[in-house]
């Protein structure tokens, strides 16, 4: 776990000074914005010390050394990612009303919806920029691959937003969403650096297999930290995904599988009242006795063994392929 935590730590050190100049290319509110929103300042511009994981840039400069370059090749790529990825949490914060992002005010709740969409989509479209303007061969591939994966990304979302009009959604329709919510984004990580050395296309499509593999490992645990995580931890309040009715991957498995607890379920996700405390205690008893959340973090372990035999096959290098192997194996078993 040490050395997972000190791969990201390097991870953040190596992308840090190219977010910093990337982000001096938009106008000051948005450059504003967007620093308080990644946890570099506070609200008064003030310098402050935090920031996400950064896993998906730490993937990005593994997956140029899993081709045989130097990682700073990917860096490019790390950038971009970074970018969308944060595009697209100003997005969902607001579409989904959360309040709070890393134990801070998220920003349409200080700032206004308009400017979380607005630096959300000046991040966008900062991510093409910056790939477009490298002088790597293979840049425009890169950045087409990071369009592919945006467009699926949004596809995903219409999906999952679709699905709270509905209480017929099925387990695969659910898994094709997190599919492109989740890993499409991920996979893309996996793979731009790659692209970026312009790797064969064998090693290209096994990197990008394996980041839709821990795209979707990196969903099925999300969701069961959305029922059952700790709020210290997770900085969201317990059963939080239940309060909110939402057609979670355990959910889903719960409802399909779970024979009469699952038709339970099923009538109480449909009623129209808010929960209170106990009625989502008892929502999330009928989801773990049906299953659901065994089988949500043993298919997230299956998800993981897929992605591995995908890397061996091509014989990506022991070092990237092991700091990969260990990177989904802290997104698996962690608890935020």
């Amino acid at each position: 776990m040490t050395a997972v935590l000190d791969s990201l730590q390097q991870g953040r050190k190596t992308i840090l000074p190219a977010m910093r100049a990337a982000l001096d290319r938009l106008d000051p509110i948005s450059r504003s914005t967007a620093h308080y929103h990644l946890g570099w300042t506070d609200l008064d511009g003030n310098p402050t010390e935090g920031g996400g994981k950064a896993v998906r840039p730490a993937l990005a400069l593994l997956s140029a050394e899993a081709a045989g370059a130097e990682a700073e090749v990917g860096l490019p790529g790390a950038v971009a990612v970074e970018l969308v990825h944060n595009f697209s949490l100003l997005h969902d914060d607001l579409m989904d009303g959360d309040t709070e992002r890393r134990h801070r005010p998220t920003v349409w709740t200080v700032r206004g919806a308009a400017s979380a969409i607005l630096t959300g989509d000046a991040m966008l479209s900062l991510a093409q920029e910056i790939l477009l303007d490298g002088d790597a061969p293979c840049s425009f591939a890169a950045a087409r691959l990071l369009a592919d994966a945006t467009n699926e990304l949004i596809r995903g979302q219409v999906l999952d937003v679709s699905f709270e009009q509905r209480n017929d959604v099925g387990l695969d329709e659910c898994l094709d969403m997190a599919a492109g919510k989740t890993g499409a984004l991920l996979s893309a990580s996996t793979a731009i650096g790659a692209v970026l050395a312009g790797a064969p296309q064998p090693v290209i499509e096994a990197l990008a297999g394996f980041g839709a593999d821990l795209g979707l490992a990196f969903q099925l645990v999300d969701d069961v930290l959305g029922i059952w995580g700790e709020t210290a931890v997770t900085g969201k309040p317990v059963f939080s995904d239940l309060h909110a009715r939402k057609k979670s991957l355990p959910v889903t498995y719960a409802i399909t599988h779970g024979g009469a607890l699952g038709r339970e379920l099923a009538d109480w996700l449909a009623r129209p009242d808010t929960p209170g405390e106990e009625s989502v205690r008892h929502a999330a008893g009928l989801i773990e006795q049906a299953g659901g959340r065994k089988w949500a973090l043993d298919e997230a372990y299956r998800r993981m063994a897929d992605g591995r035999h995908k890397l061996e096959a091509v014989g990506v290098p022991e070092r990237p392929r092991e700091e990969l192997l260990s990177l989904a194996e802290f997104i698996v078993t962690r608890e935020a």
